[in-house]
This record gives C-alpha cells, structure tokens and sequence, in this order.
C-alpha cells in the first residue's frame, strides 16, 4: 500500500514502513459538478433569500465583491466571470463594480500571482480588482461595536458604501471559525486591525468552542454574524471543492443562509468519525497554496488532533515554499522558542488586542500540549526551522518507522488531505 501526501503542486508518496497498520482517512466520496458553470449560473437565477441576481441588481449603481486570498485555492476562475455579467446585464455600470481581495492580515496579491487567484484575464481587463489593507485607517468606516463582546468593527469602505455586498468564497473546516466561507470572508477579510485583532486575541482563541466544524457557540462565528448585521446584511457565493480541486457545490444568496446550506452539504463529507486514537498520526497542510507558508501549517497540525493519543506522535508534511510567513509571525514563534510554551502564553493571556499573527502560534500551542510534533519540509533552512519550535524530519518513512517503536503499536492514522479532513474520536457504546 503506497500512500500521497498533498505537499505543494503535487504530493509526497509514503511506503508505510514493514509492520505498519495503516488507516487511511479521507473524504468520503464527493459528488462532482458535471457542468461548473451551468450550476453557478443557476445559483445566480436561483439564490437562496433573494430574488434572481438579474433582478436584484437592478437599480444598483455600484457593487463590491469580496474574492479569498491566495492561501485558498477557490475557483474563482469559474465563477467571477458569470457573476459580473449578471451584474452588467442588470445595468450596474463596469466602473462602479470593485472585486477586493479579501486579504485579512496577509500580504497583498498582486502581478502574476493576482492573475492567478482571478484565473480569468476577462475580469481583470473589465473591472477593478485590488487588495484590502488592514492597516489603513483612511480605507474603513467604524459601523460600531458588537453587543455581544464589544468588538470595534471596522469595514472596508468599498464594501460598506456598495449597493451590492457580495462575499465569495470556499467553504471546508476552519481551526477558529469552525467553518471558513460567508461571514469570513468579510471579517476578518476586508476587517481593519483593530477588528481583526480583537477578535483574534488569546480569550477568543482559547475558548473551547474556537475549533474546527463548530458553529453553534463558536464565539468567532457569533461575532462574524454580529458584525454582518451592523453591515446591514450581504450576499454570498460559497463554493465546496474536493480533493482534485474540481467544483462540487455551489450556493448563492442571502450571506447566513447560503453559507449554512454549503456548511450542511460539506459537513457529510469533511467530518469523520473514528472510534479510536493513535499514537502515530501523518497529515499534511493540504498542498499548494494552503502549504506555500509555515504560518497556514499550523491548520494541519490541528485538524487531526482529535484523534492523537496523549504523548504521541504529529508527523505532518508541508512544503513551506515561501517560509515562515509574515514578520509579525516570525516575531511570535521567535517568543515561543525563546519562552517556551508556558511562558509564550503567559505573554499573551488576558490582552485586549493580539500583536499580528500571534494567534497562530497560539493555536500551535495545541498540538504541542498533546504529543510531540515533527515536520518535514524542503522549504526551511536549518536556522529558520529552528524559530518552529518542533522537530525536523528528513525521512517520513524512517519518522513513522521510529514512532512505532518508541510507542509499541503499528497503527498510524494518515490523513492525505490534512485539515480539510477532520477525523473525530467517538466512543464506542459498548466500550467499558
């Protein structure tokens, strides 16, 4: 049995060493679309809240559509094409139409790699398309704060001034905000700093329902509904893919209701059950683009944790092609290894506002209170490893081989997809 590991624009093939038991945990099977665009172009004539897109932007003089960063590989390719058509043909004038890009934090897209993530030279050559900049005070307008935890929220002005307010995206497992897409995309997509990291901060973060696949008490989640109603509402466009990037449903309309019916469809797939642990687990970060970064790892170190015994072993594989990530990131791992991770989090408990990309690190913080972490990567120097604070490998066979030994059991669970894969530990009944 030969397994693949996602790991950049291709994948790592793994010979289980001899005596291996290997489970493989994937996806159950998906659906594919057999006709993408027919589907999206009947979303649009069929939205879920709303009238048809045709007749609900008509009499809109501007509208602002939000697009997912690189680190998601969305398939904007095949839908911003339709979705602006619509809106010319509903009479929205071409130059009051900004597709924005929805960056959060991250770094800008910009050149070839903004031709990339747009996927098609059409839009490009007929609207506008641009990055949001968190750290421009100038670019937002304050709506207020929420009731709830009394987060300031700061918008992007583009959005916030458009008749027309439609998010786009991909929905699958999300570490934070139990599931990514809709309200996401607007914050902490087009969010101003102060916003993002408020609610980015170490109480959020350590709440126990800040996890994968949860919604319901997820205090991400109730902020983002929060703060889409001080909006005044939005559209959505949310897309599931499966593991060959090929489109498998689509829902359009109303931001709320559109985002929980991808949720409900993905969930029978991205969420599985096991009725046991394992002291060996092998991931990945999911592959090109989510692996380009140490920084996005994290994400896969999480996903499987439900399933890893106390004391055992994360091996995950991740490209890391442009390295660690942001600055700000960089700074906070440099914390942890120099702190540890008792004194990391002695740092952040209890502020108001999270320094930038803090929280990832704190989310790492996880993996490493349950077992011992490794990673292997071709995208890290030794010195810039080293600021990881978890173990090198240089040969995933030889790594399982050894975490086998050391722990005396041959069952390894590997999970290819890494954390668009989110295995669940559930008891047997009769289990006493």
């Amino acid at each position: 049995m030969t397994i693949e590991l996602l790991y950049g624009k291709g994948s790592i093939t793994i010979e289980p060493p001899e005596g291996c038991v290997p489970q493989l945990i994937e996806k159950r099977p998906m659906p594919v679309l057999a006709d993408p665009l027919g589907a999206i172009r009947s979303s649009l004539a069929q939205p879920i809240g709303i009238p048809p897109l045709a007749e609900h932007a008509r009499g809109k003089g501007s509208a602002c559509i939000l697009i997912c960063d690189i680190t998601r590989p969305v398939p904007n390719h095949l839908f911003l094409r339709p979705l602006i058509e619509t809106l010319l043909a509903a009479g929205v004038p071409r130059e009051r139409i900004d597709v924005v890009v929805a960056t959060g934090l991250h770094r800008p897209n910009e050149g070839l790699e903004l031709a990339e993530l747009v996927g098609d030279p059409w839009v490009l050559e007929n609207v506008r398309v641009a990055n949001h900049f968190a750290t421009r005070d100038e670019d937002h307008v304050d709506l207020g704060r929420t009731n709830g935890r009394g987060t300031v929220v700061r918008l992007d002005r583009r959005l916030v001034e458009a008749d027309l307010k439609i998010a786009t995206g991909l929905v699958e497992p999300h570490f934070m905000a139990g599931y990514s897409g809709g309200r996401k995309v607007i914050a902490p997509g087009v969010a101003h700093a102060e916003t993002i990291t408020t609610f980015h901060n170490s109480t959020f973060m350590a709440h126990p329902k800040a996890v994968n696949c949860v919604l319901d008490g997820n205090p991400l989640h109730e902020e983002q509904l929060e703060i889409v109603g001080l909006l005044g509402g939005a559209l959505a466009l949310n897309t599931v893919i499966d593991d060959k990037r090929r489109l498998a449903f689509v829902t359009f309309g109303e931001i709320v209701e559109s985002h929980l019916e991808a949720v409900a469809f993905i969930r029978r797939y991205a969420e599985v059950e096991l009725d046991r642990k394992f002291q060996t687990v092998v991931t990945s970060s999911a592959g090109y683009p989510l692996d380009k970064t140490y920084y996005q790892t994290v994400k896969g170190m999480v996903g499987p944790l439900d399933i890893l015994a106390p004391g055992g072993d994360l091996i995950i594989a991740s490209a890391c092609s442009e390295g660690m990530g942001s600055p700000h990131f960089v700074e906070a791992q440099r914390r942890l290894v120099e702190l540890g991770e008792d004194g990391f989090w002695a740092s952040i408990e209890g502020k108001s506002h999270a320094d930038i990309d803090e929280w990832q690190t704190q989310m790492q913080l996880k993996p490493m209170r349950v077992g011992r972490v490794r990673l292997y990567t071709d995208g890290l120097d030794d010195a810039t490893f080293a600021l990881t604070g978890v173990e090198r490998v240089t040969d995933l066979g030889a790594a399982i081989a050894e975490s086998i030994s050391r722990h005396g059991d041959p069952a390894v669970a590997f999970v290819p997809e890494g954390p668009y894969v989110v295995p669940r530990y559930v008891a047997r009944r009769d289990a006493a």
